[in-house]
């Protein structure tokens, strides 16, 4: 038996994926056996040392009467509830390497039943939800529910709204996105007491009102090139404030997504690209 023999018939197989530069490694655990354990999954996204990633997704048999069900967790090896551009890069593999290639999915994710639709082009379309601006959904503790809030964090006070689309998002407004303080304020917003379970930190600019700008600080990652559920927070936000329109493109260092929202009451619909970058086998 040779190396690559041995190496196939003991690793585990993974498909490296991006949407707008926000990378996964996914890992379809219907055709083989994987346990996530933090220790692991912070070798492998180490990017000089393991795969590299921001998360990690695991396929999973649905157990719901969706198309497939699938776990997200965070670089830090810790698990997460929801993750818009994973969304779409499971909904594109599903799509691609199921028999039947349906464009109209329903995934399984830890925060709920997903519709996702695929696009001709490969680009996918998400069903957020409803942007549920309640504190107690993010968890949020110690205030009244408010269209804006102010905590102190890194010896100054920041004014920002809070909103869950199935895990948690602060989003500060700001003049420019190129100069926000995006490590500082953000590590220190995430690990927030009045964050229990912690929280993703998002800095918007409102270029119009159907444009903006974002960077975000994810949880359990620092920043990265794009957030699909926080271009989908800071668009409920903003929309909220009523400073942008129903359909609103929101420009990240990795990209464009375009979120569609008419308001409460209505579901939150996110569109943007998903790309498959490689596929390997890694030995653990």
């Amino acid at each position: 038996m040779t190396a690559a023999e041995a190496l196939a018939r003991s690793g585990v197989r993974f498909v490296k994926m991006h949407g707008l530069g926000n990378d996964f490694v996914v890992i379809d655990r219907r055709q083989q056996n994987f346990e996530p354990q933090s220790d692991v999954i912070r070798r492998m996204a180490d990017r000089h040392l393991g795969i590299g990633f921001d998360q990690l997704l695991i396929l999973d048999p649905p157990s719901r009467g969706g198309d497939v069900g699938f776990g997200i967790y965070n670089a830090d090896g810790l698990s997460a509830e929801q993750c818009g551009n994973g969304l779409r890069c499971v909904a594109r593999l599903f799509y691609e390497t199921s028999a039947r290639r349906r464009r109209d999915l329903v995934l399984e994710s830890p925060a709920g039943m997903i519709k996702a639709r695929v696009m001709d082009d490969g680009a996918v379309s998400v069903d957020m939800g409803e942007p549920d601006f309640r504190p107690e959904a993010l968890p949020f503790t110690g205030v009244q529910s408010s269209d804006s809030y102010a905590l102190e964090a890194a010896g100054r006070e920041i004014r920002f709204g809070a909103v869950s689309m199935g895990n948690p998002h602060v989003v500060i407004r700001v003049d420019d996105v190129a100069d926000a303080p995006v490590a500082e304020i953000g590590s220190v917003l995430e690990r927030h007491e009045a964050f229990p379970r912690r929280t993703n930190v998002g800095f918007m600019q409102v270029a119009s009102p159907d444009r903006l700008l974002l960077r975000v600080f994810e949880r359990g990652c620092g920043e990265t090139r794009a957030c699909g559920t926080g271009a989908s927070a800071a668009a409920a936000v903003a929309r909220l404030w009523q400073q942008v329109a129903a359909s609103v493109e929101v420009e990240l260092p990795g990209g464009t997504l375009r979120i569609d929202w008419e308001g409460p009451g209505h579901h939150l619909w996110m569109t943007g690209p998903a790309e498959r970058v490689f596929e390997g086998i890694i030995s653990l």
